[in-house]
């Protein structure tokens, strides 16, 4: 009994009357979930983000979770090859607008856009943007991004590595 005891103490001088991390999570998930309502076409609950990590950067797909489900797929591409263009002049704008003006990395790939090769490629099942860099600091920032893209997106992103 003296235990329990301690171990409520504890867990409530710990924080236990503050609300759970994961709860936290799952709050900024919806609204990360809504804000990309706005500017996504595409419908979250039918497709996935995956997110692959490289030496000189990484691979972000977005692909329909149905097979031959054309209507996310257009969707998909079409936002896809907008981004590219988009992220090749420096505008992370909807990112911003998605995850927050401090999104990590976010700062480095602006200031960095023209020093990071950003290629879009058509999938059977959506889409693919790469992003190739020589510079160390900008590959960790690639990779600072995806981190934040896959805690944000929560179910609706995976990583691949």
């Amino acid at each position: 009994m003296a235990l329990a005891g301690t171990v409520t103490a504890v867990a409530l001088a710990a924080g236990g009357s503050q609300q759970d991390p994961s709860e936290r999570q799952s709050e900024r998930q919806k609204a990360v979930a809504e804000r990309g309502r706005s500017v996504m076409p595409f419908d979250l609950e039918q497709t996935t983000h995956r997110f692959t990590p490289t030496a000189s950067g990484g691979t972000q797909d977005v692909v329909a979770d149905r097979r031959g489900d054309a209507e996310q797929i257009d969707l998909i591409r079409a936002h896809l090859r907008k981004e590219a263009e988009a992220f090749g002049r420096g505008d992370f704008g909807d990112p911003a607008r998605i995850h927050g003006e401090d999104m990590p990395g976010l700062a480095a790939l602006q200031e960095g856009h023209d020093r990071i090769e950003v290629r879009f490629k058509e999938r059977a099942d959506g889409a693919r943007l790469t992003y190739t860099t020589r510079e160390p600091a900008l590959v960790d920032a690639l990779h600072d991004w995806f981190e934040a893209q896959l805690g944000d997106h929560g179910a609706h992103a995976e990583s691949s590595r």
